[in-house]
């Protein structure tokens, strides 16, 4: 999603949507370690969508 998206969210559901993709991030990770990972992109995908409600949390402050 773009930030732009992001920035249109209450804080509430910026902060629950974070913590979903933080599980999400745990999830991926452990495909990768046990080799059932199939799209090595998605780690790198949920780490920057991360980055973008991070900023947009800090931008809110």
């Amino acid at each position: 999603m773009k930030a732009q998206h992001y920035r249109e969210m209450s804080p509430d559901e910026l902060q629950s949507q974070l913590e979903e993709f933080q599980r999400h991030l745990f999830d991926l990770r452990s495909q990768a370690v046990t080799e059932k990972l199939e799209n090595s992109k998605a780690i790198t995908n949920v780490r920057r969508d991360i980055a973008r409600i991070k900023t947009v949390i800090r931008e809110s402050k």
